[in-house]
């Protein structure tokens, strides 16, 4: 990601410790991103996005260039989290990228119908988690042009 010169924050919304772990170290054999700050649930995730009870501090919790939600976690699923985000109108742009196990077309259509910007079955291997999320960062943070955090926080 050699032409990107700003930070790029990625969150991460997974419940299975494992897979938080092999995400991070995905997106670091990459070198996907500056940051990956993680979270357990969805309700977890409202949290840090709203600057809420421990994320209230910008510096620890920084607005997220990138989402990427696991569909199924406790307390609030990441459907219900998605929900929200992309009724939230402070919240909406952040580009959220389903990254789950599933592979059921109802998880697809209603992702895609709540507003998620893409969805991607998790690859079994770690060299190929790693691959698609090169290339997901290429697309994402290449490709795309979006919306300048620092401004999208104000």
């Amino acid at each position: 990601m050699s032409s990107n010169s700003s930070t790029i924050h990625i969150l991460l919304a997974e419940d299975d410790p494992d897979d938080r772990l092999l995400t991070r170290r995905a997106l670091e054999k990459s070198r996907l991103a500056n940051t990956v700050n993680a979270v357990e649930d969805g309700e977890e995730l409202m949290q840090y996005l709203r600057r809420e009870g421990e994320y209230a501090d910008p510096s620890s919790a920084p607005r997220p260039g990138l989402i990427l939600l696991d569909l199924n976690m406790p307390r609030m699923d990441g459907r219900e989290a998605l929900k929200k985000i992309k009724s939230d109108s402070e919240l909406r742009r952040i580009p959220v990228i389903v990254l789950t196990t599933s592979e059921a077309e109802q998880d697809i259509l209603q992702s895609y119908d709540l507003g998620v910007n893409a969805f991607v079955t998790k690859p079994v291997t770690f060299d190929d988690l790693a691959s698609a999320l090169q290339a997901l960062g290429d697309f994402w943070f290449e490709i795309v042009k979006l919306p300048n955090e620092r401004q999208a926080d104000a």
